[in-house]
This record gives structure tokens, C-alpha cells and sequence, in this order.
């Protein structure tokens, strides 16, 4: 760790503590960014049957990226979904859209309704194991749109999720993802922070991320 980095970590035992919890969610970050972490969305029962629809119906990949100039294999699987004709392009990477699974198009309702806001894709990430991981970054595409709207819903193990400020490296803000939470992000916190899915030192099970967006086209 670097020297002067702050780590604030917020874990779901601890949320009722939290200045910044308004009834049944946590806000992590403050104005005008904005990230409301649900930790218990989906009930169990519905977060176990969908990691294991996810797992046998998506059609998962491993597809290569560009970073620092070298193309290397991303350390998870991937795939993505969404409406007709939709594309997605990260990191040199263009992604065209797989029609919505029924499971898919449930998940999308319900976040939807939560979030009062519509998505039109949505960018799966499964991680096999604790080697897996996604680095710093920012989902600030254009086809995003300036402030973005994103949902990102977890099944399986659970995982640390960490936000750090774009330009200062710091504070480092980590939250443990559960089984069945949402987190919503909205707001400048695409413009101010970035945000990873760290490796971690000891074994972990699988974990299917999703992630809602609405792509303009």
C-alpha cells in the first residue's frame, strides 16, 4: 500500500452506522457523485437460481483487450446482451449484442423499476476465481452519454469492489459486493472516480457481475 492512501471500507453489519444510510441502502459516495449500494436486492433463493441460470445459458468468452498498448486476454469471462443492433466498444474491444435471455429480461425489470431509469444492455463479467479481476477504470464511453446511469447487480461469491479518486489515487473506498446486492451508480461518478474489482489472497468461488447501461445509438 502507498503511503498516505486511506482505505474506508464499508461492509453490510456496519450500514446502520453510516452517515450516509437512508433506509434500506447506503450511499458510499457523496455529491455529486452518486452510488447507492443495495446489499439485499434479490432473496437468496432468487440470487442462487440465478447464478446458476447465468452459468449454463450465457454465452460466455474471453476476449482479448488493448492495454498500455499490448493486447493481452482479460482475466474473467465476458458477454454481452442487449437490444437489436447494439454494440458495445471498451478498450479496443467492440462487443455486438446477444438477444436477451428470459432470466436476463426479469433481472433488467426489476433493477429497472428500482432505479427508475431504462437499459438497453448489459455487460456480464464472471469471475472463475480469486485470480480473476477487472483493473482501474472508468465506464465513460461515449455511447454512455455524459452521466451515465449504471446497475450492477452480483451473484455468488462475495467480492470487494473499490473506488478511488480519478485524479488524487485516493481515498480508496471498498465495499463487499454480496450475493443478490446492487449497487447503482449515477451522478459525476463516471467523471470523478474509478473503480476496480481487485485479486484476492485467499480462494474464492465464482461470481457473475452484471452490469445495466443504457447505450445511445
Amino acid at each position: 500500500m502507498k503511503s498516505g492512501i486511506k482505505h474506508v471500507t464499508l461492509k453490510t453489519q456496519q450500514l446502520n452506522m453510516d452517515p450516509f444510510v437512508y433506509g434500506e441502502h447506503v450511499n458510499v459516495l457523496t455529491h455529486p457523485s452518486e452510488v447507492l449500494f443495495f446489499p439485499d436486492f434479490f432473496p437468496k433463493d432468487n440470487s442462487d437460481n440465478y447464478l446458476d441460470t447465468l452459468t449454463k445459458e450465457v454465452q460466455w468468452k474471453q476476449e482479448p483487450i488493448k492495454m498500455f498498448g499490448k493486447t493481452v486476454m482479460q482475466p474473467r469471462l465476458t458477454a454481452f446482451y442487449g437490444g437489436p443492433e447494439i454494440t458495445y466498444t471498451y478498450s479496443g474491444l467492440t462487443m455486438q449484442a446477444t438477444m436477451w435471455t428470459a432470466a436476463l429480461k426479469e433481472i433488467k425489470q426489476k433493477v429497472e423499476e428500482k432505479c427508475n431509469a431504462p437499459f438497453n444492455a448489459c455487460l456480464l463479467n464472471y469471475y472463475r476465481d480469486e485470480k480473476d479481476s477487472m483493473g482501474w477504470h472508468r465506464d465513460n464511453e461515449r455511447e454512455l452519454g455524459e452521466y451515465p446511469v449504471i446497475a450492477s447487480v452480483s451473484f455468488g461469491a462475495q467480492r470487494i469492489f473499490q473506488f478511488r479518486n480519478y485524479k488524487e489515487k485516493l481515498p480508496v473506498i471498498s465495499v463487499e459486493l454480496e450475493h443478490g446486492s446492487l449497487l447503482l451508480m449515477r451522478g459525476d461518478t463516471q467523471r470523478i472516480w474509478e473503480h476496480r474489482l481487485p485479486k484476492l489472497a485467499r480462494p474464492a468461488a465464482p461470481r457473475i457481475n452484471l452490469t445495466f447501461r443504457y447505450i445511445h445509438i
